[in-house]
């Protein structure tokens, strides 16, 4: 196989692919990329066996055609040290030499034969398919992911659960502490759902960015398929029933605060530093449109308060919650006020943002409140 291709577009397309090769990996063979080239298009498969993406770009004069697999590390290694020069790629198909040439010089690589590198999973006949826009499918996972669970004992809250319905889509994470609800409304011909982990859904984030088209997604009850212009992402998908969220989520929070959210979320940084460092907590007295933000480590005598302005007419309230949790959920919401519902100081927060006009999708940000010691 020989060609010739952009350093710069090749060394593009073996970063992005070459993600979701693991440090970790069980086969040898998976710290190689796969490369194909076939009418004049050049094809990279990467995997880990759990999640595989295959990515492509247009080459120039292509004088034989081929399969390698080239090791990933040294390929990236050389690769960055170019400036955007065309590259002269030649692969021996007898003893899987790759060499690179450039005007001024070359290098050779050993390879690796391709015949023992995985096979793309496939979807059964049982499958379902349905377009969906590139935006929205970033935004559900931006909002989503960070409350996602690290839990081997509950597998399940490791993903993000995606509701696909006839007019809406819903993504959702939590890791029991906090929950996050994102839907979007959107005509679907499918109703059906599952489960992304969480390192496709990171792979999905950074390849969506520079997509504009829609993304045609297939999955059936293993694996999810998403079809993008010049990448494909195959995954294995979460097994397992998602735990019942709506369950948990309160109906009616008669108490609603309205307020600032970076006013809110600096006034939080600040007096965190004094809380105790195990539990995170920080105490809010909510009354009279204003809120007393405490924190305190009585190991150490250190302390903290702040009061911030906010719009509130409700009975007095006081709240605890872990402060680590709260700057996620603030940092996480992109409108500058943020409405905070709450019941009394046992049941779950409810984080919503403030929108001036109408807005198709909505976002809901639950958190758990912690016990505050009297």
């Amino acid at each position: 196989m020989k060609f010739t291709v952009s350093s710069s577009a090749l060394l593009s397309l073996l970063a992005t692919t070459g993600k979701v090769i693991s440090n970790k990996n069980t086969l040898p063979i998976l710290d190689y990329f796969l490369m194909e080239l076939k009418d004049g298009e050049l094809k990279v498969t990467t995997s880990d066996l759990e999640t595989t993406l295959i990515g492509s770009i247009a080459v120039d004069n292509v004088e034989s055609e081929g399969t390698i697999a080239a090791p990933a590390k040294l390929m990236l290694d050389s690769l960055k040290e170019f400036s955007e020069i065309p590259l002269t790629i030649d692969v021996n198909d007898k003893n899987w030499e790759i060499r690179i040439e450039w005007k001024s010089g070359s290098l050779s690589i050993p390879g690796a034969s391709a015949v023992s590198y995985p096979a793309v999973p496939q979807l059964s006949a049982e499958k379902k398919e349905l377009s969906l826009d590139a935006d929205t499918l970033i935004s559900g996972i931006n909002k989503t992911i960070f409350a996602t669970a690290d839990d081997e004992l509950r597998p399940v809250m490791n993903g993000i659960y995606i509701s696909i319905a006839e007019n809406a889509l819903t993504f959702v994470g939590t890791d029991a502490h906090k929950l996050v609800k994102y839907e979007a409304e959107m005509q679907n011909g499918v109703a059906a759902s599952f489960i992304l982990p969480k390192k496709p859904a990171n792979l999905l984030r950074s390849v969506l960015l520079k997509e504009e088209d829609a993304i045609v997604a297939g999955f059936d009850s293993k694996n999810a398929v998403f079809r993008l212009k010049s990448h494909t992402l195959v995954c294995r998908l979460i097994e397992g029933n998602y735990p019942n969220y709506n369950a948990v989520i309160p109906a009616n929070n008669p108490n609603k605060v309205l307020v600032d959210r970076i006013e809110l979320l600096n006034g939080i940084k600040r007096v965190a530093v004094c809380s105790n460092p195990t539990t995170n907590l920080i105490r809010m007295d909510i009354a009279d449109n204003r809120i007393d933000l405490t924190a305190q480590d009585i190991d150490f005598s250190v302390s903290a308060n702040e009061t911030i302005a906010c719009s509130y007419d409700g009975q007095p309230i006081t709240i605890g919650f872990k402060s680590t949790f709260l700057v996620e959920i603030l940092s996480n919401t992109e409108t500058p006020t943020v409405v905070v519902e709450l019941a009394d100081s046992t049941r779950a927060g409810v984080f919503k943002p403030v929108y001036d006009d109408k807005q198709t999708s909505s976002t809901l940000m639950l958190l758990m409140p912690m016990m505050i010691n009297a």
